[in-house]
Order: structure tokens, then sequence, then C-alpha cells
């Protein structure tokens, strides 16, 4: 009898996050010096949204590549797709961009640059990672979501089945060029909505940086680009630190902390027939698992409160209808997001909730019945906000967060 072979091997991945204003200036390199050799083939994917807001966008980037031309060779007019969730729902844009790739003769030496929100860029990158089993993707998220979050990851995907990210990939991105210049055009919704990405990663992993966000809530709210431009840096900080030293990048295992609030947001997403953007279900995701923490008695209430208030400050609503839609047997729809959650991610159900701010714990069983009380609590909240941080409290959290 032959003996087994095995062999154990490993891959090593490496990509940088940069940080750049008026990345299509042709002084500016940013761009040019990630591109690996001389004369590559480049294929540009704009976000219809981003091409709107940004009407010169096409013709800078001819510009930057004639001057750039020992390094970058434009392979065609920047291709226009959809934003949004819309981009997602079909593989009908996946095959446009894999024609495209067939058409203009993008190689595995070649790149595709996608520039546009979180949803686009999930498209792109599957696009780019199953043409020619991957091409060399740089993504340039042009919202605080895919600036501190989705454009910063290793996955890809579009959704299926009535499911969000069924079909999908790891793959890395070359390198994430964000841009702060393109959060300028965005609407409020969107600018306020990546908040929620921010607010997460500082509850599992960082007290200091949730103090931030909460002192600087109002500036946030009012669109100061300060406190907005370190938000995305020290999310985009956290979230790539996680990727690389957790060990478990590719998700081969039951956990996915980062997801944190999302087994809610997804499912109240598809309820919404994606009216509601990411950002903005995750907060109510966010809120509901730490109210569940809290009357779990895993959080104490000052934290809970706290936390809640930070998205009152923010502007954010921490409740959706989504949530009480019932079924045909008089269940909440929403709860059917705990399954699809780990169908997802296969083996036991694994969520994340806290024990403190800062710190995340995961555990295996939800109880319905508190989740329901949960929801009516923020059910009222959302009628009735309460301030309930004091001046002295205020004034030594400013104090401590100055210091981050």
């Amino acid at each position: 009898m032959l003996k087994p072979i095995q062999r154990d091997f490993q891959v090593r991945f490496s990509y940088a996050t940069l940080f750049t204003h008026n990345l299509f200036a042709v002084d500016n390199t940013t761009l040019r010096d990630v591109i690996d050799g001389e004369e590559k083939r480049v294929l540009f994917v704009v976000d219809s949204e981003v091409a709107r807001h940004n009407p010169r966008l096409s013709a800078d980037i001819v510009r930057y590549c004639q001057h750039h031309k020992d390094k970058m060779q434009l392979a065609h007019a920047p291709i226009v797709v959809p934003g949004g969730e819309q981009v997602k729902n079909t593989e009908k844009y996946v095959d446009v961009l894999r024609k495209a790739v067939n058409d203009h003769g993008i190689d595995r030496h070649s790149y595709i640059v996608a520039i546009g929100g979180g949803a686009m860029l999930d498209m792109a990158g599957f696009a780019a990672a199953t043409a020619h089993r991957g091409i060399r993707l740089i993504r340039i998220p042009t919202t605080v979501l895919g600036q501190n979050d989705a454009g910063v990851g290793v996955k890809n995907s579009i959704n299926a089945f009535g499911k969000k990210n069924f079909l999908g990939t790891f793959a890395p991105a070359v390198a994430v060029i964000n841009d702060f210049n393109f959060l300028e055009t965005l609407d409020d919704r969107d600018w306020m909505a990546g908040v929620s990405e921010a607010i997460k990663v500082a509850l599992l992993k960082d007290p200091k940086f949730f103090d931030y966000i909460h002192v600087h809530a109002e500036d946030l709210k009012q669109r100061d680009m300060t406190p907005m431009e370190w938000l995305v840096y020290r999310c985009a900080e956290l979230h790539t630190e996680h990727i690389a030293t957790n060990g478990d990048p590719f998700e081969m295992g039951s956990s996915r902390p980062l997801d944190f609030g999302h087994w809610a947001a997804h499912k109240m997403e598809q309820l919404s027939g994606y009216e509601i953007r990411h950002g903005e279900a995750v907060a109510v995701g966010l809120a509901l698992d730490v109210t569940y923490s809290y009357k779990r008695g895993m959080l104490d209430e000052a934290a809970w409160r706290k936390v809640l208030e930070t998205f009152q400050k923010l502007g954010m609503s921490i409740y959706a209808e989504e949530l009480d839609m019932l079924n045909e047997d008089g269940q909440r729809h929403v709860f059917a997001g705990l399954k699809e959650f780990q169908e997802h991610l296969g083996g036991e159900l694994t969520i994340m909730l806290l024990e403190g701010i800062g710190k995340g714990v995961e555990v295996h069983h939800i109880d319905l019945d508190v989740m329901a009380e949960c929801i009516a609590v923020l059910k009222e909240w959302e009628r009735t906000p309460q301030s309930v941080i004091s001046t002295v409290e205020a004034a030594t959290i400013t104090a401590e967060a100055e210091k981050v």
C-alpha cells in the first residue's frame, strides 16, 4: 500500500495601507510606487457615485498614466460600474470585469485598480481573484467604511441566494491607498455610516480609541476632517493588525471577532432590501449585542450606557424596524441571522460580546427571549434618548483621549 504524501507549506502575503491626498495629481507618486516593474498594464474600475461626484476623475487617471507611462500603461478607459449593494447582488458586473480582463490583455502581472465604496471593492476584488486565478489588485476606497474597514481586509465577495457575501474569496490586495479627498464628496449618511466600524474595533481592542470617538462625536458629526482622518487611520491600523496577528486571517475556524454586531446587521440589510447602509446596520447590531452583554450581566451599566450615548451623540440610530419584523410563524426574521451567520462560518455558533470596553468574549448560545428584551430596550431608548455622562466624567474622558 502506498504511503500518503503530506507536505506543509506557508504562503507569505505583504501589503501596505497608504494614506494620501489628491492621489491623481501627477506629482503624487503613491500609486506609481506600488506598481512592481515597468510598463505594467493597468485596468481601472470606478464606482458610478464616485465618478458622478468627481467628474474629472477619468481624465485625471488618463493624464496620470500618461505622465507615468514608464511604469503603467492604461489598458482601457476607466470602466464605470454601479456603487452600493446593488453591484454585489448579481454576477453581472463580475462578468463585465472578467470580459474586460479578457478583451484588454490583463494578465497575472497586470493590475486592476478599483476605486469606490466597500461594496464595489468587494465585487471588483472577487472578479480580480477569479480571473486567471488571481490578478494583482490595488484598492482605492472612497468611503469612510471602505477606508477604515472593508477596503483594508483580505476578503472579496458578492451576495447570492438572498445571503450576504455567499460567494467570495480570500485574496489580499497588493496595496490599499486611502485618499482622504474622496471623503469630502460623501453625503452625510455615508460620512457617518463608516464610524460604526471604528466603534466596533475600538470596543474590542482599544478603550482609549473608543474614548477618542466618544469625545469627538460632535466634531465627527459636523464633518471635521481632522478627527475623521485619525479615526480612519487608527481603525485601519487595528484592523490590519488583527488580520496579521490573530492566527486565522482566512477564517478557517468558527470565530470571526471583527464581525462583532454583524449577525443582526447582515440580516437587517437584507430585510430592508439594502435600503439600510451597511454601517448603519452595524451600528444597530452593535447596540443590540452590547445591550445583550449588559442584560446577561457581562458588561456593567456605565459602559453599556456610554456606548449607546456615543451613538446618540453621533446622531446614529440604534434601532431599526427590521428588528421587529415577524415571519409567518410569528418569530422575528432577524433571528434567522444567527443561523445564517453560523452557516457562513461553519462549526458551532460563535458570537462576540463584551465584558468591558476593549475586552471581547465569545459565546456559543444566544437566549432569544433576552435578545427580544434588548430589542425593546433599544426601541424605547431611540424614542427617549438619554444623556448619562456627567460633566466630571466628560472632562476626565477628554483628558485621557487627548493622550491618544
